[in-house]
């Protein structure tokens, strides 16, 4: 019988192996500049731009101090959180494309830096989450791009994911053009964890991207009053100089 490790690790590579089968069928275009014959192309690849060290050992943005000024006054109720990159450029417009224009493939290329960047934090975790979408939008949409991210880094890692543990109880307006003290007003009690799947768990929350940190505080809020233990949170994309956002600096 094979170990859970091992029968994670043969998932993962079969769905590495249904993904590069599609890519032979149809020809990806890449997400950040269109290229033929890539889903993310070197050239779009050695254009990601960085969150400059060091960065805020609590909310991973970039600072001058261990912590910046927020954490450090009004600490968030996860244990940390990272970003892979800054939001703009290629990596603005592929997670565009994930987002709005049904480019799934990219949830799987993408969520490859996540995978080494989890495995470079030294983090311990039970299980990956998505930051849920409501019922409305993934109708809409037909499907959570967060999802999309968190489901094959679950793979990649060995860890358990789960679509159940969070829930978006109340459709929220766009966050968009709202400063960071509005956009924690119009998420607030937007979303519920479920005690019978967090109970005494350290949870990695996935999203596409973290402009005020908002939606991970919140998200965050709803596990620990649900008992998991630890909370952390992981996205692909962070924007940088966004409203009400501090920067520590």
């Amino acid at each position: 019988m094979q170990s859970p490790d091992r029968l994670g690790r043969s998932a993962y590579r079969l769905y590495l192996w249904v993904w590069e089968a599609l890519d032979w069928l149809y020809p990806p275009r890449c997400g950040g500049c269109g290229s033929l014959g890539w889903r993310w192309c070197p050239e779009c690849q050695r254009g990601v731009v960085r969150l400059a060290d060091p960065v805020c050992k609590r909310c991973g943005q970039t600072t001058t101090n261990t912590l910046c000024a927020r954490c450090r006054d009004d600490p968030p109720p996860y244990e940390a959180a990272r970003s892979w990159a800054v939001y703009g450029g290629a990596v603005r417009k592929a997670i565009h494309r994930l987002k709005y224009d049904g480019d799934m493939s990219l949830g799987d290329i993408l969520s490859r830096y996540l995978i080494s960047m989890y495995k470079s934090l030294g983090w311990q975790v039970d299980m990956i989450a998505p930051v849920p979408i409501s019922p409305a939008r993934r109708a809409q949409r037909g499907y959570n791009q967060a999802a999309l991210l968190a489901f094959p880094l679950a793979l990649g890692i060995g860890v358990e994911y789960t679509s159940d543990a969070l829930e978006k109880v109340r459709e929220t307006p766009t966050q968009v053009g709202l400063d960071g003290a509005q956009r924690r007003q119009n998420v607030a009690g937007a979303f519920e964890a479920r005690p019978a799947i967090v109970q005494g768990k350290r949870v990695l929350i996935v999203d596409d991207v973290m402009t005020s940190g908002a939606t991970l505080e919140t998200c965050s809020q709803a596990l620990v009053e649900a008992g998991a233990c630890q909370v952390y949170g992981l996205t692909l994309g962070r924007v940088i100089g966004a409203p009400g956002l501090d920067t520590g600096l």
